[in-house]
Order: C-alpha cells, then structure tokens, then sequence
C-alpha cells in the first residue's frame, strides 16, 4: 500500500455511525457563509510531502472547514494561524490554505489528524479514535524518512503515542504528559507537543505566533 491508496481507503470509511450522520448533515445544511459552495462532507484524507521527515497531527477536520474543503486546516481560523507558521518556518510555499487546488505546497511535512471526520462538539469518542488510529499508524509507516511527529493538543499527542505503540514502539514510563513544547523520544522518532491553533488558544494569547514558530523550528533541528 502507499500514501495514495490509503488516503482512497480513508475516504470511504464509514465505521463511526455518528461521525458519518453528524459529517453528512453538515455537508447538507451548511453554514450560511458557505451557502454557496459544495461541501466535501467525507473523511479527510491526510496530504502533503511524501518523502516529509515531519508529520504534523491535528485532532480532526473542522466542520466547516476540512469537513467543507476535504483538506485538513484548510479554510478554517486555525489553517490560517498554523500554515502561516509553516510559511515562515520555511515548510509551506505560501502562508493561507483556503480549498484543495489553492497551489498549497508542503515542504517535508505531512499533515495528518487522529480522526478523519468533524466529530459533534469536536469531541469524538473513544471508540470513534480507535477506529481512526490504524490510519495514523499506517501513515507513519508509509513515510519512509519521517523523523519527527508534531502533536497539536493533548488529544492527538495521546493519540499519537497509541499509533506509535501500534507499530511496535513503546511509549516511554512514565507516560510522557503532553505540554507546549514536550518532547519525548519513542523508538526511532521524536514526538513534540504544542498547543492546539484553535481560536481559544490563539485568540486568548495562549498560543502565540512565535510560540508556533519555535515548535516548527524545533522539529526541523531534530537530526536524522
């Protein structure tokens, strides 16, 4: 299997009856701002560099945004605030995400998220994860020169450490606690926290621009 015929696999799913109903009435209803424009209103596929040695995971596609683009953070408030970092960290070719064929390019980055569909109240379930984490798992292993996993929020750094688990690399004892700026090693790779880029935390001063930044600096840094 490679990166295209998994996000195809990713696409169809429909093993979460309540993402699944929840995805397509938000597709159907819309908001009024987007009244306009088709809405993707599937699982959303994972993208970017396949050869990236930096694999960004996000908790899941955003209602109105992945869930009405078919691209994770794009078209949404926290796209805006993290590919702007990615931009200026050298990773992105340009600094706003607003549809698929936008010209958007990564640069040794991959984006990916723990669940693949807009849960209600962007809380999915526990079921609802592990039903999503094969996908991550498989990801990882299919990005032959991935060095470095970047976890936005606590959500998908617990998230994470589950997909790297499942391939076989144990989570370090004590269970390493998810922070701005956590670090831990598990195997071969480096797994980094940082706050989510969600309007709480953005717009309250939580999360930072530089804050961002340094994260994405950081992982560059790790060697290998």
């Amino acid at each position: 299997m490679n990166l295209e015929q998994l996000n195809a696999e990713i696409i169809t799913c429909r093993r979460c009856p309540r993402l699944v109903e929840w995805r397509e009435r938000v597709a159907r209803e819309k908001r009024a701002a987007f009244a306009d424009q088709p809405y993707w209103g599937r699982p959303v596929p994972g993208f970017g560099d396949p050869t990236a040695r930096i694999l960004v995971v996000g908790l899941a596609p955003a209602a109105h945004g992945g869930n009405r683009t078919g691209r994770i953070f794009t078209g949404d408030r926290s796209g805006d605030f993290l590919f702007a970092a990615l931009y200026r960290c050298g990773l992105a070719n340009q600094p706003t995400s607003t549809s698929r064929d936008d010209g958007l390019r990564l640069r040794d980055l991959y984006i990916a998220a723990v669940n693949r569909c807009c849960p209600p109240g962007n809380h999915p379930t526990p079921a609802e994860r592990d039903n999503c984490l094969p996908y991550l798992s498989k990801e990882v292993d299919l990005l032959p020169r991935l060095r470095v996993l970047v976890a936005l929020g606590s959500f998908a750094w617990a998230g994470a450490l589950m997909a790297l688990a499942a391939n076989g690399h144990a989570t370090p004892r004590p269970r390493p606690a998810f922070g701005h700026g956590s670090e831990t090693v598990v195997g071969p790779y480096h797994l980094v926290g940082s706050f989510h880029p969600s309007q709480q935390n953005t717009f309250t001063g939580k999360l930072t621009p530089d804050m961002l930044e340094a994260v994405f600096r950081r992982a560059k840094a790790v060697p290998g």
